[in-house]
């Protein structure tokens, strides 16, 4: 343990505070167990080490990553056992899904030492509810979104600019764009944020930032995704397949016979393989109606997750419109109930309808439709029920 102690003081040391996460100011630290959710490269791991720094007692508090080769000879509970026995308050748990039996030994640790804290990590594949033994009565769960308009504007900028509410864009979207021009100029940061600003490691090195981003997904689909699913290799190889089929021409409506025939599997085995990937933060599935939305129901349109999946995998196919869609949806998700419209593009929490598009975009599509807006793309400033696409990355 001791050896796992400096490494931590190490990492600890090297951490850097001055930008944060939103969820670093939402996550309720009086939890005996709370669980961190979100895709590979969102962010998780300096998340966690930003809370030991910050908002955790010294030296009472550990951070350790379960595929550390500690782990080859020692057990997690073992660890934990030591850890109270020598006062220790809060255990931050990296990566637990590279573990194996992580939810019996975190349920044994909650039953067992109710004095230890504990915070753990996952990539969103894991299904902490649907685990060998059900965490759901005892983990509380945040999911860690990719980063939002607002805070790569932190990042790029160093300036730390308000959350605002759905709502209170809605009613005050032209005082908020207002003010928000005061401090910046929206339109190239935008169509930046758009390419490669998506998840904080745009930062290392923006020339190599596409590249790195296709190495992140190999990763998610070959060992995050195989971690959870323990997939067979050809069966990895047809989610790559899929997943560059629905990149290729999203937003895809799936004909579930013609793309099981092209991929090469099952039409459950499609429909499961796509809930997979929208688990792994790569797809995002679509609805007019989730109502009534089970584990064999089709989607009626498929979105890659994020513009910056859309550069990295459809190059050339990357289409403005689709671009803009995406981003929509993307920074709702999580946050809203969002589905398709029957009437324009997204209906959010049943309520306000929106269409997208660019600066020449007309209202005719929601003309006579209440709580219907249109979200447009090359402008600063709107009016009326017309409103700047890029204010929408403001929400978190």
């Amino acid at each position: 343990m001791e050896n796992l102690i400096f490494e931590f003081q190490a990492k600890l040391n090297q951490i850097p505070i001055n930008i944060q996460r939103y969820l670093n100011r939402q996550l309720d630290l009086d939890n005996q167990l709370i669980a961190i959710k979100g895709a590979r490269g969102a962010g998780k791991t300096t998340l966690l080490l930003q809370l030991a720094k910050l908002h955790l007692p010294m030296p009472t508090t550990l951070y350790v990553s379960l595929d550390h080769i500690y782990f080859l000879e020692n057990k997690l509970y073992d660890l934990a056992k030591e850890f109270a026995q020598f006062g220790g308050t809060h255990l931050l748990l990296d990566e637990v899904h590279k573990y194996p039996n992580w939810s019996r030994e975190i349920k044994l640790i909650y039953d067992n030492f109710p004095e230890l804290k504990v915070i753990f990590t996952s990539s969103s594949m894991l299904e902490i509810y649907k685990s060998e033994s059900d965490l759901s009565r005892r983990a509380i769960t945040y999911h860690l979104k990719e980063l939002s308009f607002r805070e790569f504007l932190h990042f790029e900028t160093k300036k730390e600019l308000p959350v605002f509410s759905l709502a209170e864009i809605l009613k005050n979207h032209n005082e908020i764009a207002s003010q928000l021009l005061g401090e910046i100029k929206p339109l190239p940061l935008f169509e930046k944020y758009l390419r490669i600003g998506v998840y904080p490691y745009f930062m290392e090195n923006e020339s190599f930032y596409l590249q790195k981003l296709r190495n992140t997904i190999n990763l998610i689909i070959e060992v995050d995704i195989n971690a959870v699913e323990k997939l067979q290799y050809d069966t990895l190889l047809k989610l790559k397949k899929l997943l560059i089929t629905v990149a290729s021409s999203a937003p895809f409506t799936p004909n579930i016979t013609k793309l099981s025939q092209k991929v090469g599997l099952s039409r459950n085995m499609l429909i499961r393989s796509l809930k997979i990937l929208e688990r792994a933060g790569l797809v995002s599935e679509m609805y007019r109606d989730t109502s009534g939305i089970s584990v064999l129901t089709k989607p009626e349109k498929l979105y890659l997750n994020n513009t910056n999946l859309m550069y990295a995998l459809a190059k050339e196919n990357s289409n403005l419109g689709t671009i803009r869609e995406t981003f929509f949806q993307n920074q709702f998700k999580g946050l809203h109930e969002i589905n398709l419209s029957e009437s324009a593009d997204f209906i959010i929490d049943q309520v306000y309808t929106f269409e997208i598009g660019g600066k020449s975009k007309t209202s005719k599509q929601i003309v006579g439709l209440e709580n219907a807006y249109v979200a447009k793309d090359g402008i600063e400033i709107g009016f009326a029920n017309r409103i700047p696409i890029w204010l929408f990355g403001f929400m978190y």
